[in-house]
């Protein structure tokens, strides 16, 4: 006897990403014009509380909107299962149900853990990404990969929850310090090199302007990342094959952001290691030119984000690369370029190449 549940429906998680300037303080009359909830709980980090949430809360309150405000201590320290049941108690205390919402106001530390709370609380509630770092807004509030770190690996408890929107307000980086701006570029520098080579130029040719945070070229640059990410997300949404593309970097990175317990590097820092490594793979094994890699590595060095990989064994490292979620069956996967704006992924790679590439940024 065979019963078939049939499950085979179209659900559409569209959304818009919203960029502007003031956005805060427009946020609260558009969700009274077009709900995304009964109620809104804020979750972000008690820097952020200070410089932006206390004002969003009471604009939304100001409004006639219920909402509520918690936050953890800043850093990816906080992104675990303890702190993340500490804010799924914290939400059901303040009355959050299945027709409220979770509103993500931070960096990537915050949108993770908070999109991670939305999606497991009462089984998925919407949520809202109003992102405040460089890093989170050209990367990590789009495409709905939330999820918390453990003792043993980077994101590897989490999920797919898309957002029901995202607002990029440009003007919250002026607040940004110059290290996290830094920490965002490594994202924009890894999109630029994955699927866009005039951006890759178009950096080499005005990253002081950039640096400089002059608001109308920065505006351009998010709009741009936002683009590139939304268009691979849109083909591939659960990572089951292109996707994968936007880990350039990534896997030497997380390797080194666990092996030095998320301490000594931010993740844009550990990416544009990574980064760097990637590109002198692709290569040693002829998929790009040697002067294209060393543009990259010399982009990377030019905005005083590090080359270097720290002084840990080189086995130590290439057996946390075997632990990583995309290896299969023990064997590295490495996300390569085959030109300068294009990425393959799924690459094996020998190991005596990555020990070969490794040691090179020693």
């Amino acid at each position: 006897m065979k019963v078939k549940v049939n499950l085979n429906k179209t659900v559409d998680n569209s959304y818009e990403i919203i960029i502007g300037r003031n956005l805060l303080n427009k946020i609260p009359s558009e969700l009274k014009k077009k709900p995304l909830g009964n109620k809104y709980m804020i979750i972000t980090d008690s820097n952020i509380e200070k410089l932006f949430g206390r004002k969003l809360l009471q604009n939304l309150r100001n409004s006639g909107l219920k909402a509520d405000l918690i936050s953890l201590k800043p850093g990816e320290q906080s992104k675990n299962l303890k702190v993340f049941e500490q804010l799924q108690e914290k939400t059901h205390a303040l009355g959050i149900d299945r027709k409220s919402a979770i509103i993500a106001l931070g960096g990537g530390v915050v949108g993770d853990i908070a999109g991670f709370v939305a999606a497991s609380y009462m089984r998925g509630i919407n949520y809202i990404q109003i992102p405040t770092s460089l890093l989170a807004d050209v990367d990590s509030s789009i495409g709905g990969k939330v999820a918390v770190d453990l003792t043993s690996g980077k994101n590897i408890v989490g999920a797919f929850h898309q957002p029901k929107k995202v607002y990029i307000d440009a003007s919250l980086l002026k607040k940004l310090p110059q290290k996290e701006l830094l920490n965002g570029m490594a994202e924009v520098i890894k999109h630029a090199a994955i699927a866009d080579k005039k951006l890759f130029v178009f950096l080499e040719r005005n990253m002081n302007k950039i640096l400089a945070r002059n608001e109308k070229i920065l505006m351009d640059v998010i709009k741009r990342n936002c683009e590139i990410k939304g268009s691979i997300v849109e083909r591939d949404e659960k990572e089951a094959g292109l996707r994968k593309i936007v880990n350039f970097g990534h896997t030497a990175g997380h390797a080194i952001e666990t092996l030095t317990h998320y301490k000594k590097f931010t993740h844009g820092e550990a990416i544009a290691i990574g980064m760097c490594v990637a590109a002198k793979i692709s290569a040693d094994i002829k998929m790009i030119s040697k002067r294209d890699a060393f543009r990259i590595v010399k982009l990377v060095e030019s905005i005083g984000l590090p080359t270097q990989v720290p002084n840990i064994p080189t086995g130590k490292i290439i057996n946390e690369l075997k632990k990583d979620k995309k290896a299969v069956e023990g064997k590295v996967e490495f996300v390569l370029l085959s030109r300068l704006g294009k990425a393959e992924y799924g690459i094996s790679v020998p190991e005596k190449t990555i020990k070969e590439a490794i040691e090179e940024f020693k």
